[in-house]
């Protein structure tokens, strides 16, 4: 007796059940969602638009305008995972990103970008996300303290910056919130030229310097640009932020917690500098008070000296505070003003 009548018929029988997966695998386009990423590449083709990469009045208005009430800022994660793509093939997983809070991408990172309105949107199986790909241009030619951190301490890294041509937004389902971000040499954007390439100093090792006219850079991680200049917590922040950074260097924090990732972190958390810090303080208080942090070369939970704890926790505190109170002091300002221009002065 032939098996082929039977399979062909198991086949037949199956055929209803795969293609329900399949439906259920791969959801229909979500309304909301498709008029969410329209509505957020438009304001950031209004507010961000092509310019010249170093007009730096338009690199502050991207950034006071993305870093406020913006589209991009409510549909982002309370943290999102943030990085070059590498290698196009490989999984979120397996990519070595950085964590950063709200703050930080719209205030320090993706104001360095540029868009023009133009997007797809896709549903990625593997990843179980939706990819939502903007065009984009990078701004090449500013000065280097308006980069968060010398991003050419690593040519492929400035490379990857300087030639992005997309900016990815990986948007859960779920939740409807863009959980990691990218940014990649391909894409519709436009293709950087080489005379278009900029000149940049040659990375000393330092985070941040101190520039020709005695001003600490980078200015950007100053909140210069984003908190008023009236804020009188502002000169605080720098002053707490200093103390707070000798217990990080005491700690041998600082050596797993920069832009080089010398442990080779896949989720990296960046404390360097007085903006980076400020984003993530909490949560390296907590994890620092239950001996989750710091850890050895292996990965495993490492708790600091008693001593050395308490000092950090100490001057980690003070710093927390002061953040609280300079953002406290913003919002107050905000609703003061409500109606009225708020841009810092």
């Amino acid at each position: 007796m032939s098996l082929k009548p039977l399979i062909v018929s198991l086949a037949v029988l199956f055929l209803p059940l795969a293609s329900q997966a399949q439906t259920e695998a791969r959801p229909a386009p979500d309304p909301q969602i498709e008029a969410a990423v329209k509505a957020l590449a438009q304001q950031l083709a209004n507010d961000c638009p092509y310019a010249d990469a170093g007009d730096q009045a338009a690199f502050d208005r991207c950034r006071q305008r993305m870093f406020g009430d913006s589209a991009l800022r409510r549909t982002l994660s309370s943290f999102t995972l943030w990085g070059r793509v590498k290698d196009p093939d490989a999984t979120l997983k397996s990519t070595s990103l950085t964590q950063f809070a709200p703050d930080v991408l719209t205030g320090m990172y993706l104001p360095l970008f540029m868009f023009d309105g133009k997007y797809t949107l896709t549903w990625n199986e593997r990843e179980k996300l939706w990819l939502a790909r903007l065009n984009t241009n990078f701004r090449n030619r500013l000065q280097p303290g308006q980069f968060p951190y010398p991003f050419w301490h690593v040519d492929d890294k400035w490379g990857t910056y300087e030639n992005a041509r997309s900016v990815l937004f990986w948007i859960n389902p779920q939740t409807q919130r863009i959980t990691v971000a990218q940014f990649s040499r391909l894409g519709d954007g436009p293709v950087r030229s080489a005379a278009d390439k900029a000149q940049l100093p040659a990375f000393d090792g330092k985070w941040m310097w101190t520039d020709a006219h005695g001003r600490a850079q980078p200015a950007t991680s100053l909140f210069d640009g984003l908190f008023r200049n009236d804020n009188p917590y502002k000169a605080q922040l720098a002053e707490s932020y200093r103390d707070f950074a000798l217990s990080l260097r005491d700690g041998q924090c600082l050596a797993c917690h920069s832009p080089d990732n010398s442990s080779g972190m896949k989720r990296l958390v960046l404390l360097q500098t007085p903006a980076h810090a400020a984003a993530e303080i909490k949560r390296v208080l907590r994890d620092v008070e239950r001996d989750a942090m710091p850890r050895d070369d292996f990965d495993v939970e490492k708790p600091l000296d008693p001593a050395m704890k308490k000092v950090f926790l100490e001057k980690g505190t003070a710093f927390s505070r002061v953040v609280d109170q300079a953002r406290e002091w913003e919002r107050n300002y905000q609703a003061r003003t409500a109606g009225t221009s708020s841009n810092p002065q």
